[in-house]
């Protein structure tokens, strides 16, 4: 899975706990090269960057890059990673679907699922490497999606409630259910703009970019979910919680 190579390197995790790899998994690694088939793994070929934090814990933050395989219109399946590199660690999982697809869940199952909109247009979510106008393109087909992601290690090195300082050199723990930011200022300032300085991206383009596709947006289910887990938030366009919608509630402006 080479990387377009105007897409910048970005490594955000510690160094995994272990020695070297020994003369025996050396020799295990080239027989697989030359018999064993990897065909799951191709076509995970579409990479986006991110912010996920844990759901209701709102300090538990860290910056995520997927790598997804379309399956069809409605399903895209993702592997983590805490970068981009070829040392980079396997964080986690992420299953995308449609609105359509989403609105077959039963009630319960979808309090596990966190809404895209936010992600979209604030302008945070980003796909490295295509041209702009792709971009773009690509990020109107997320509008109104879900994603259900589960992290099984926090690896990174901004110290966002990971309780170890500079992140776990194992995945310790459970798995944690993770979700997205619905307003900005919630996302920690410092995990943006690190982001955005390594890797040469404008999220304020981005959001530019994305308003021209503001009115395809429709009110998503678990925007409020953490509402009261951070103060001093700003909703943006485009976002708005589906309960708030049938109370009456304002939009963003």
């Amino acid at each position: 899975m080479a990387l377009n190579p105007r897409i910048k390197d970005r490594m955000t995790g510690t160094t995994p706990a272990g020695q070297g790899k020994g003369a025996w998994l050396a020799a295990l690694e080239q027989g697989s090269n030359l018999l064993q088939s990897a065909t799951p793994l191709k076509g995970f070929d579409v990479y986006v960057v991110g912010f996920h934090c844990a759901k209701g814990e709102p300090d538990f933050q860290m910056e995520a890059h997927h790598y997804c395989r379309v399956v069809n219109d409605d399903l895209l399946q993702c592997v983590l990673f805490d970068g981009n590199t070829g040392d980079a660690n396997l964080i986690g999982i992420e299953y995308i679907v449609s609105e359509r697809l989403f609105e077959t869940l039963p009630e319960e199952e979808r309090a596990y699922w966190h809404p895209h909109n936010f992600e979209v247009f604030s302008g945070q979510l980003a796909a490295p490497g295509l041209p702009r106008s792709a971009e773009t393109a690509f990020m109107k087909q997320l509008v109104n999606s879900y994603g259900k992601t589960w992290h099984t290690w926090h690896t990174s090195g901004h110290g966002h409630g990971d309780g170890h300082g500079s992140g776990m050199d194992l995945p310790y723990g459970d798995p944690k259910l993770m979700w997205s930011f619905n307003r900005e200022g919630e996302c920690a300032e410092d995990l943006e703009q690190d982001r955005d300085r390594a890797m040469g991206l404008d999220t304020e383009a981005n959001r530019a970019d994305r308003r021209s596709f503001l009115d395809l947006a429709r009110p998503q289910w678990g925007v409020d979910a953490m509402k009261d887990d951070f103060s001093g938030t700003t909703p943006v366009p485009g976002v708005r919680d589906v309960h708030a919608a049938s109370d009456g509630g304002a939009a963003a402006p």
